[in-house]
This record gives C-alpha cells, structure tokens and sequence, in this order.
C-alpha cells in the first residue's frame, strides 16, 4: 500500500482514528499521527521530523497538514530544523490532545475516548469528519461531503419518491416534504 493512498484511506474514513503514541512518532510516523483525527501521547513521546537530513519529505499532508494543526511557522520550524519535541511540547503547539503518565493510562484513555465517540450519532460524527476535512481537502473533501449527502439522501422518504416515481414511470410528488430553511 502506497502511503500516500493510505493517507487518504485515512482522511477519508468516516470514522474518527485516534493515535496513541508511545516512544517516537519521528518521520512517516510523525505524519501518521498528524493525519490522524485525534492524538493521545504518553509523558515518554517524541516527536519531529527527520525527512530533510534524509534527503526527503512529504509536501503532501505532511507539510499542508501540519501547517494547519500547529500554524505556519512552527510547521516550517519542525520540517527545516527536524528537532525533537517532547509530549509535553506537543500539547503546548496543538499537535496532541492530551499527554498521559504511563501507556497503561494511554491506552486506558484511547478506550475511553473511543467508547464515548461511539456514544454519539455515526452519521453526525461522519459529516463533522468530513466537513473538517473538506476545508483542507479542497474539491477532494467536497467530493467525498456530496457523495456521503447523496447516500444519506438516498435514505430518505424524500428520495425513495424520487426514486420510486423514476422506476414507476410517473412525476415525482414532492408537495409532503417541507422546504427546510
């Protein structure tokens, strides 16, 4: 799997991923993390970026993205310097939700924070991805909000006339369904 294609495998799943990060989130990782739509760190975390002193880097997401999370110039800081960032560090500039004592507590808060997501609408938590996403996905996250209205559209007693009156051959009768401000 091409990481690019599993960036946007990602992005584009309509459930929330969380990262965990225990140890070094450094490189790919790091982008990984970012990509993610939530980040818990342990007080043991690192993170940063190493791509310029290997001769690579990520223009994609891993740079557009980031800009976004943490702002313009500590994104250029974390890509031009590659310096290391502790946990702590990262809350401070955004770049993770919360930072945890232990990886027992870590992983005990990722389950928590997962069952409560769970404990809300799928489909009002998929349109929240998908809006947040569609800013910085230009015509791509667009794409992906149409597509995700239509199926739910489709779902609807609204659309079942509109496609039961196409296979029946007849005029849709839409006069029951209200014009919604």
């Amino acid at each position: 799997l091409n990481v690019l294609e599993m960036q946007r495998i990602m992005r584009n799943m309509p459930k929330p991923i969380i990262a965990l990060v225990n140890g070094f989130a450094i490189g790919g990782g790091h982008v990984l993390h970012v990509i993610c739509d939530l980040s818990l760190a342990s007080e043991n975390a690192v993170f940063g970026q190493t791509g310029p002193i290997v001769g690579s880097f990520d223009g994609g997401l891993g740079a557009s993205y980031l800009a976004s999370v943490v702002g313009q110039k500590k994104a250029r800081e974390i890509w031009y310097l590659c310096r290391k960032y502790s946990a702590q560090e990262a809350l401070e500039m955004g770049l993770v939700n919360k930072v945890l004592p232990t990886v027992e507590a870590l992983e005990e808060e990722g389950v928590d924070w997962a069952q409560e997501i769970l404990r809300k609408s799928p489909i009002a938590i998929r349109f929240l991805k998908a809006g947040f996403n569609a800013d910085l996905d230009g015509q791509t996250g667009l794409q992906v909000l149409a597509g995700d209205a239509t199926m739910l559209f489709y779902m609807t007693e609204e659309g079942k006339e509109g496609r039961n009156a196409f296979n029946e051959k007849r005029r849709p009768d839409f006069r029951q369904f209200p014009w919604r401000p």
